[in-house]
């Protein structure tokens, strides 16, 4: 594994089974090479094209790994710049290369202007994953001004049409898959609100013929959580190409003299199946990009007040519910929205980060005393990012705001976005959230974010079009800045439900909160379009009182579903009745047992309920010892719910003994994996959770 380097000109990344290949040819063009299967590092070599016709260039047809606007290349690009005498034509010719065992960065430059342009690889021991980002740097001492910066682009292999995975999704309905054959043309997924998620997700999975568990799978995922742009193509040479990035949508970067900047970086992979890129993705962000004070760590059960109170809250009444919740097993309380400033609705207080005294004279401390003597720690919600008209905040400093001057601001959710490319405001944001952490006791914030983007006027910025990315980086600041001084705090990224879980998200963020969305049916498919690249601890999961319009589903049901992930409970409990309350305490209990498996273990998707009718996820533990699944269907049809239902993940020489249906069974990995346990399963509330364990 490592970096090879061939002539000077050849470079190989070999990551645990693959490699990726690219080289500079003899007029200092870059080109892609191969990605997939190892072959023979003598094999590879370059060679030089003339152009087709006048029509079809050379450098239209290339495969490439930076391809940059100008000359007769007339496809999508990665970088666009306008210089100083305003020639929109970039011409790079290679410079050097550095390589380590583990990172190559190979430098361009422009011919005769003063930008360099270099393409970054890092590896990763153990993964078939590659970090890419791209380095632009101006090294004259006038400005150069970007109407594009993409982060990497990819050339698939072969030439025929690749099926595209992505999400179409919104508010209540995020991670919905989707699946785009692309013969020919365009295929965009993109966000233009100022986050990452609701609608399509920044990646793309691709592949022709593969499933869960074969054929050649090609991904990557951008880590920024604001506009970006996956821009997927395919040419008449068969050629299918990637450029992904932040969106050129509403977009422009000055890079000073003497200046450079470093796109948002790309993880990228190829597997065996589109299991395995779940099961690499998610080790992966467990190791190298979750937060280090809590990656390796297993991730409370919660509860959130907010269904229960929504903003009226008040201490006699979240102690109530804290007494309740801690009785369950519950072992961190959140008082959600509705305990600062003037909040008694959603057109008020967002701003002012002091707790309301009407709600709370005697303070915040003791509610949290009480939550505490109960054995539980004590997280608060807020949305830092966000303002109120009716706010002292937005009284005093009514400038804060993404704003045009001559304009009405669109109030979306009766509030204001504050412009956190101000440094003012960033640090009114850390200080006003320092103070909440350093006076209280503290251990989680749900960081919240309800409305997109929309007059993104910024009066101190040279080129408000960049406000998407430096927003981005201001709360990514923020987070950090909060969680160095106060590593104790965990902090969870909600952004009106789903909205920014990406993985730059994740790199700072502990957890995200899936989906608004807590039906548990609905749950089912939300929750399956976000394991696919993202890790599953990372996934809050709340057990509630929603229990579907038109199709319901229990108790025990609704947890099933929930403890896939980080389990929550959010529903009113003080209205719960004994049976229920005893159901919850029984159901986290199980929890705790078998969290371990499911925040940490490997991930199969046996059974789809779009397509089965019947959802069969199952989570093995490293030394495939023990595993957990979840067997769920709801409104089965007809009578072909008569299935053997076979399990995957195991050691084929272990033997292991699980009970299923009232029945145990003690059998070898191989005979479950290839034969399976006959099961009927009938009716409109099925719900099993399968606890299979080694016979030694």
């Amino acid at each position: 594994m490592g970096v090879i380097v061939k002539n000077n000109c050849i470079f190989i990344l070999e990551t645990k089974n693959t490699h990726y290949v690219l080289g500079v040819d003899k007029h200092g063009n870059n080109q892609h090479l191969h990605w997939g299967k190892k072959c023979s590092c003598d094999d590879y070599d370059i060679a030089c094209k003339g152009d087709e016709n006048s029509n079809h260039t050379f450098l239209d047809e290339i495969r490439q790994e930076l391809t940059v606007f100008g000359q007769t290349m007339y496809r999508d690009c990665d970088i666009k710049a306008e210089f100083s005498d305003r020639c929109r034509e970039i011409n790079l010719e290679f410079k050097d290369f550095s390589s380590s065992e583990e990172q190559l960065s190979l430098t361009f430059r422009d011919k005769f202007y003063p930008l360099e342009i270099t393409v970054n690889y890092q590896l990763f021991d153990d993964f078939d994953i590659i970090k890419r980002w791209t380095t632009i740097r101006n090294t004259g001492s006038t400005k150069i001004d970007f109407e594009k910066i993409s982060s990497a682009q990819f050339s698939l292999p072969g030439v025929n049409p690749y099926t595209f995975m992505n999400t179409n999704g919104a508010w209540g309905g995020e991670f919905l898959e989707t699946k785009t054959v692309l013969e020919g043309g365009y295929a965009i997924y993109e966000s233009r609100k100022g986050a990452s998620n609701h609608n399509n997700s920044p990646y793309f999975v691709a592949y022709n013929r593969a499933d869960e568990k074969n054929g050649d799978v090609y991904f990557a995922s951008l880590a920024y959580s604001g506009n970006f742009k996956v821009s997927c193509s395919r040419d008449l040479y068969g050629i299918t190409r990637v450029v992904m990035g932040m969106n050129d949508f509403d977009f422009s970067h000055t890079v000073p003299g003497g200046k450079s900047f470093d796109t948002p970086p790309v993880y990228c992979g190829h597997t065996n199946g589109i299991g395995e890129m779940t099961r690499q993705m998610n080790s992966f962000c467990t190791k190298h990009l979750l937060p280090k004070q809590f990656h390796d760590k297993i991730l409370p059960v919660l509860y959130n007040s907010w269904e229960a109170t929504g903003f009226s809250v008040n201490a006699p009444q979240q102690i109530r519910l804290a007494e309740i919740a801690a009785q369950t097993g519950v072992e961190l309380f959140v008082m959600d929205d509705g305990w600062f400033g003037q909040r008694k609705d959603d057109h008020a207080g967002l701003g002012d980060w002091y707790v309301n005294t009407e709600k709370f004279p005697n303070g915040l401390d003791e509610l949290i005393e009480r939550v505490n003597e109960l054995g539980m720690d004590f997280g608060i919600w807020v949305e830092p990012e966000m303002v109120n008209a009716d706010s002292d905040l937005f009284r005093s400093h009514p400038d804060w705001t993404y704003h045009y001057p001559h304009r009405k601001a669109c109030e979306l959710r009766n509030q204001l976005v504050l412009n956190l490319t101000r440094s003012d405001v960033q640090n009114y944001i850390f200080t006003t959230l320092d103070q909440l952490l350093s006076q209280h006791n503290i251990k989680y914030i749900k960081w919240d974010m309800n409305r997109p983007f929309s007059e993104t006027g910024a009066e101190n910025l040279e080129n408000p079009q960049m406000y998407s990315y430096l927003h981005t980086m201001a709360v990514y600041n923020i987070v950090d800045r909060l969680k160095s001084k106060h590593p104790e705090v965990a902090i969870e990224s909600c952004a009106s439900g789903g909205g920014r879980c990406d993985l730059g998200a994740l790199s700072h963020f502990d957890q995200a909160w899936t989906s608004d969305n807590t039906d548990g049916i609905d749950r089912i498919t939300i929750q399956r379009g976000y394991s696919l690249l993202r890790p599953a601890k990372t996934m809050r999961a709340w057990v509630t009182d929603i229990e579907g319009i038109n199709k319901p589903c229990s108790l025990d049901f609704r947890f099933a579903v929930a403890m896939q992930g980080a389990l929550g409970l959010g529903g009113n409990l003080a209205q719960y009745s004994t049976e229920d309350l005893e159901l919850c305490k029984k159901n986290i209990y199980l929890y705790k047992k078998i969290r371990n498996l499911v925040q940490f273990g490997d991930l199969y998707r046996i059974l789809d309920i779009e397509n089965d009718e019947i959802s069969f996820n199952q989570y093995v533990s490293s030394d495939k010892k023990e595993s957990v699944g979840f067997l769920i269907a709801n409104a089965t049809r007809f009578y072909k719910k008569r299935i053997p239902l076979t399990f995957d993940g195991l050691d084929e020489n272990k033997r292991y003994r699980l009970t299923i249906q009232k029945k145990t069974y003690e059998k070898s990995g191989a005979y479950l994996m290839h034969v399976g346990i006959p099961i009927h399963i009938r009716g409109v509330d099925y719900n099993e959770i399968i606890l299979i364990n080694t016979c030694e």
